[in-house]
């Protein structure tokens, strides 16, 4: 077995068994302690060292919509994964598609297993992305409960090949240490700008909101277009 790629040290850990049962009826969130301020203004220099402009922004829709909606969310998140199967998919189509709404998503990185999943959404670049991330919310009861780490790599790699990736492109992705921190000091420098604290959070317009259900995030929306 290849050898795992080790969590970048910044990263928050967190034992995975509870929150993994969580089996949402309504919107809710999943509480995460908010990106780890640094200790020292030597770690702080450190940090603002590690230049993430390499890393894409996801995006949907028209870029000069007139509501930006802002999406952090986690692979393995069970209320991000009952927001992916039910109202992102309403708003794509009721406000995505037709040009009214422009969708950023952000990952948050609270478990080495969120990373990973990340890591493979990402290694087909921007055009696939949100295809392989739908795969892979379908399927967070079966990767996040896989076993240990060679098992979670092993299922999150079925779903790559899945989508067209090669063995060889998936294990130099996942195997990518730099990219891996990258994407830490990334989702740190977003998550304390808007002051993540859980997932799934929005930000619709600058503001935050909660996560609701489609008829009020539709409400929310109107209200931002003045309908």
């Amino acid at each position: 077995m290849p050898r795992l790629l080790v969590l970048a040290g910044a990263v928050i850990a967190l034992a995975v068994a509870g929150y993994f049962v969580l089996k949402p009826e309504t919107p809710g969130t999943t509480e995460v302690a908010a990106a780890p301020a640094p200790e020292s203004s030597d770690q702080t220099e450190s940090a603002e060292e590690i230049d993430t402009s390499s890393i894409i922004e996801m995006t949907m829709g028209d870029p000069d919509a007139p509501v930006t909606l802002i999406e952090y969310a986690s692979y393995t998140c069970p209320h991000c994964a009952a927001f992916h199967q039910g109202p992102l998919k309403e708003i794509k189509k009721n406000y995505v598609d037709t040009g009214k709404v422009h969708l950023i998503y952000r990952e948050v990185y609270f478990d080495r297993y969120g990373l990973w999943a990340s890591m493979v959404a990402r290694c087909a670049g921007p055009d696939k992305f949100f295809g392989i991330s739908d795969l892979i919310y379908r399927g967070q009861d079966q990767w996040t409960r896989a076993g240990g780490a060679p098992e979670v790599v092993a299922e999150l790699k079925k779903i790559g090949r899945l989508a067209g990736l090669e063995e060889d492109t998936l294990e130099a992705c996942l195997q990518d240490s730099a990219r891996a921190e990258t994407l830490v000091a990334w989702y740190q420098k977003n998550a304390q700008a808007d002051e993540v604290t859980a997932t799934p959070s929005f930000v619709l317009n600058g503001r935050k909101v909660p996560n609701q259900t489609y008829a009020e995030f539709a409400a929310a929306i109107d209200a931002e277009l003045g309908e």
